[in-house]
């Protein structure tokens, strides 16, 4: 096991009613507050007028940065800058899922530079100080409530790119799983498979030594798995919405990580689709995961793909390990497919007119992963895939 610093600092208030918290939390920074929020799916459930009243009876100024794109756009960005500098904000309080989330997050980190906000998502120039994140979750999915990162669209130049620092992971996140209800069977699903892939991206490394990392994230996909598909069944199903709401932050926040480090490349790959498609990031990662995993398979890494088929999908341990790995990789196309989730880029509406240049952005960044890989195997997955 590698040698590894861990610090999660974000505080957590879980469960039903736990919005109550949120003014004494932004008293804590300051009392001029950014409200990050994206199509007004908050307003429906209810969301809105419950942050708005808290604020309001605690004497919270707060300023609003709705409309949020799915995949959130510089632009977002910019203008919640601008409204930070005019107004003096103190906290950046994002209110919904991962975009809404991590369009807070590098508002919050932008705000003190003096340029373009692109040239800090896009890596020109270093994160320096980063206003306070307070978010209150409501989507489970991207973790973002818990990690340090924040993936930001650019579609003048069809990049999507994630940028981290420490000082970005929100110092409070609060997570009520009924606020979950309302969430769409379809993202539900999409959110569990993007729960899903941020586990395996972790789980399929070249560390074994990290024995009880690899112990983790197997009760991470356990329980992202079992409860996904209680959710996707049952939209009201507290304990299921509770289940898959921690598993989110579990699976990102940087655990599962530590001493057994690895490059991501399936989420490299998945950035690329979304930032020329601008399709659902989980839904991407549902038709990409199989064809990475087959493609990455080989003699000497067998041994990570028999765990995952008999820890994960209860497959025979006495088969040959070779059927053990196809038979784990069957499993998961079938999982997503019962959640209705696409299992073709065609699906999704992408053919191959952008694949060589999609996968030669992608393959750029790709010779620190699971297994080293270049913009041929890119191109050969999203071919596979199509």
């Amino acid at each position: 096991m590698d040698n590894f610093l861990y610090h999660i600092p974000t505080k957590i208030h879980f469960g039903r009613g736990k919005v109550s918290e949120l003014p004494g939390e932004v008293q804590v920074y300051g009392k001029r507050v950014l409200l990050v929020y994206g199509g007004g799916s908050i307003k429906k459930i209810g969301l809105y007028d419950s942050i708005t009243k808290l604020f309001a009876d605690a004497g919270i100024e707060w300023y609003e940065l709705g409309g949020v794109d799915p995949n959130p756009r510089v632009e977002s960005v910019r203008e919640g800058v601008r409204l930070c500098r005019e107004h003096g904000i103190d906290v950046v309080v994002p209110a919904g899922g991962g975009s809404a989330i991590d369009c807070a997050k590098a508002v919050a980190a932008c705000a003190s530079y003096e340029g373009d906000a692109w040239d800090m998502v896009s890596g020109k120039v270093k994160v320096g100080e980063v206003l306070p994140v307070i978010a209150v979750l409501t989507v489970a999915a991207t973790g973002s409530e818990m990690d340090t990162s924040a993936v930001i669209s650019n579609p003048e130049t069809r990049d999507k790119i994630g940028f981290s620092n420490a000082a970005m992971r929100p110092k409070v996140s609060i997570m009520d799983p009924e606020y979950t209800y309302s969430v769409s069977k379809y993202q539900t699903a999409a959110g569990t498979a993007d729960i899903i892939s941020h586990v395996l991206e972790v789980y399929f490394n070249n560390n074994p030594g990290a024995y009880l990392q690899n112990r983790f994230c197997e009760a991470v996909l356990k329980t992202a798995v079992a409860y996904g598909h209680r959710a996707y069944r049952d939209p009201e199903d507290y304990e299921a919405r509770a289940n898959l709401m921690w598993a989110g932050s579990w699976a990102i926040n940087g655990l599962l990580s530590k001493g057994n480090p690895v490059g991501w490349s399936a989420h490299s790959m998945e950035h690329e689709l979304s930032a020329f498609y601008d399709i659902t990031h989980g839904a991407g990662l549902a038709v990409l995961i199989p064809h990475w995993l087959r493609h990455m398979m080989r003699e000497e890494n067998l041994y990570n793909y028999v765990e995952y088929g008999v820890e994960i999908w209860g497959i025979d341990p006495s088969l040959d390990p070779h059927e053990i790995a196809e038979k784990a990789i069957g499993a998961t196309e079938a999982y997503f497919k019962e959640m209705d989730l696409p299992s073709t880029l065609r699906e999704l509406g992408i053919d191959e007119e952008y694949f060589d240049e999609m996968a030669e952005k992608a393959g750029a960044g790709l010779k620190k992963a699971f297994i080293p890989m270049e913009k041929e195997d890119v191109l050969a997955i999203f071919k596979a895939a199509l």
